[in-house]
């Protein structure tokens, strides 16, 4: 894997609405969330979905964005803000050694890590990260551009995640993406 993170500026092209009609985002989250989910969505730019993320867990649902570029967040509490979703999400700065939610552990239902999961240093650390995170049964969902990452790295990342203590649930097709469906036991 690598050090390669997305450049900021590239935030708003990543969350234009035009990307819907390739990824749309309902699609593939609503099968995985429901109303009243804490959700955590990693590296999410600026908001591409972490905003149909925080309109379906509803009012009494959490998503906890985490980002290593302030701008990133920065625009995305500017989109939530304008879509009147400011206060189901919660945003975090990361660095590049730790998502820093520790606090977190063992308290959420969903996470999502999209075309991400490629640009970390350690893998391994996120998913054992991001399991810790989640409660029994808690799902993550991981995607990888096929542009930017091969078959055969993506197996590699799911090793990591068998590893790390996922049990793989299913292979979701996306769009222009690896998939895969993960569950803590």
């Amino acid at each position: 894997m690598s050090d390669h993170t997305c450049p900021w500026w590239a935030g708003s092209l990543l969350a234009s609405p035009i990307r819907k009609l390739v990824q749309d985002p309902n699609k593939i989250l609503r099968p995985h969330v429901t109303a009243g989910m804490r959700a955590l969505d990693l590296g999410p730019g600026m908001g591409f979905f972490s905003l149909p993320l925080a309109r379906l867990v509803g009012e009494s649902g959490r998503v906890v964005c985490v980002d290593l570029q302030e701008q990133m967040i920065a625009g995305l509490v500017r989109r939530a803000a304008r879509a009147g979703l400011a206060s189901r999400i919660e945003t975090r700065i990361c660095t590049a050694d730790s998502l820093r939610i520790d606090d977190l552990a063992g308290t959420l239902d969903f996470a999502l890590a999209f075309a991400m999961v490629h640009e970390v240093r350690d893998p391994g650390r996120l998913l054992a990260e991001i399991k810790a995170a989640l409660g029994p049964g808690g799902r993550l969902l991981v995607c990888e551009p096929i542009g930017h990452v091969t078959k055969a790295a993506f197996a590699a990342t799911l090793t990591l995640a068998r590893q790390a203590g996922f049990n793989l649930v299913a292979r979701p097709r996306v769009v222009l993406s690896h998939g895969a469906l993960l569950a803590r036991p």
